[in-house]
């Protein structure tokens, strides 16, 4: 008897293993291409599948995605298959996949697109599953652009043939040093070296701003990349950070309507006083960030200023954003130098959507678009050298000649 029951259990053992009763599960790993070798597209896996191909909608399981093609039970070893290199709970929208069915109506093969460059692929192997995550690598080339402006920054890095994001991304880093809404006139220029990412030979996406020129009028700013014992920052070419302890403006793309001054006629009194900050014109929901690091002293409703935000900084002093559509930010906390506080409104005594800004310097209000904040510290002794080799590289992608002009001086702003 006791050999039977061998017997038995040997014969069980050696009973081939079929859908839908077990399945085996082989992961991969996950290696970047071309050490692991690409799978065949799922649509081409035999030519009598049936392909269906779509995108995950907003509030989307993978059941209901799949349910019109896939019972459960290949849902199920599909989820199971594909959760050691990527869980299929964690859909994104808009991310494309691929199911292929064979005639049977089983799963032969499933691709699905994790981001721009990780796709999921699960495929029939025998009686079982295997999954893998392709990964693709971007081709990285430096590259110079430049423009000249006419209108704006905006309309002449697209007149180059580039995006809005290039314009964003080159304001960010002469923001310390220009006021884009005010200080760019016609004949201005730029010029920018910068990482531009291609996925199978087509655009994908901007890297990094290696080095930049902006020429305005008489006056040239230059600006390298490095990665210094602070981390990266960009640097005139003579070591002096851009970064400065005080934005220009407190919104990255708006207008001055009124100006720093001691007698104006208030547009809602109809009396003359003074009006002891900047006003800039900008939609209602324009984020508006912190000047500088600082902590908020209040934050709240305030008279005639409506919402506002006030803020302290080294050395004495203070920044005032008023009129604002809402607060983002609560008396106390801390907050670093372009943080959103608030958001542009018409609250209290105004006219329109404005930001009233105002600086204030030991309880005395002084013009915010004058005022000299404290300066910098320059590239360290010990990096110093590091820092030259990588200026003379960057700035040789803006110059072929490899010309290099050193000049800090900050010069008459007009």
């Amino acid at each position: 008897m006791r050999r039977l029951r061998l017997l038995a259990a040997l014969a069980l053992l050696l009973l081939p293993i079929r859908l839908p009763l077990k399945m085996e599960y082989q992961a991969a790993s996950i290696l970047p291409l071309p050490i692991l070798p690409p799978l065949p597209p799922a649509r081409t896996v035999e030519r009598s599948l049936r392909v269906v191909s779509g995108t995950i909608a907003r509030n989307t399981t993978l059941e209901r995605a799949l349910g019109a093609s896939l019972d459960a039970t290949n849902i199920h070893y599909l989820v199971l298959t594909a959760r050691p290199l990527y869980d299929l709970a964690r859909l994104s929208v808009g991310h494309p996949f691929d199911v292929s069915l064979d005639t049977d109506g089983l799963l032969a093969a499933f691709s699905y697109g994790i981001d721009e460059l990780r796709t999921l692929r699960v495929k029939r192997n025998g009686d079982g599953l295997e999954a893998q995550v392709e990964t693709r690598r971007y081709d990285t080339r430096a590259e110079a652009i430049a423009g000249r402006i006419s209108s704006s920054l905006f309309g002449a890095v697209e007149e180059a043939g580039e995006s809005d994001q290039l314009a964003l991304d080159l304001a960010a880093i002469f923001e310390w040093d220009v006021d884009f809404n005010t200080e760019l006139q016609p004949g201005d220029s730029f010029r920018v070296a910068v990482e531009k990412m291609y996925l199978e030979g087509r655009f994908a996406r901007y890297g990094r701003i290696l080095s930049a020129q902006l020429v305005r009028g008489s006056r040239t700013l230059r600006a390298v990349r490095f990665d210094g014992p602070r981390g990266p920052e960009y640097y005139t070419p003579g070591g002096v950070p851009l970064r400065k302890t005080f934005l220009r403006s407190p919104l990255k793309f708006s207008r001055i309507s009124s100006r720093f001054t001691h007698a104006r006629l208030h547009p809602i009194l109809n009396v003359v006083r003074p009006h002891l900050g900047v006003d800039f014109a900008a939609p209602i929901g324009t984020p508006v960030r912190a000047a500088a690091d600082g902590v908020v002293l209040a934050a709240g409703w305030s008279g005639g200023y409506g919402r506002v935000v006030r803020l302290r900084h080294i050395r004495g002093l203070e920044t005032l954003y008023g009129h604002l559509s809402r607060i983002d930010v609560r008396r106390g906390q801390r907050v670093v130098q372009g943080d959103r506080i608030g958001a542009v409104g018409m609250t209290g005594l105004a006219t329109g959507p404005h930001l009233d800004y105002r600086t204030i310097r030991n309880g005395t209000f002084v013009n915010p678009l004058t005022i000299q904040p404290p300066p910098p510290q320059p590239v360290p002794a010990s990096a110093r050298t590091a820092f030259e080799a990588e200026r003379d590289h960057e700035l040789a992608l803006l110059e072929p000649a490899g010309a290099i002009v050193a000049d800090d001086t900050p010069g008459p702003r007009r």
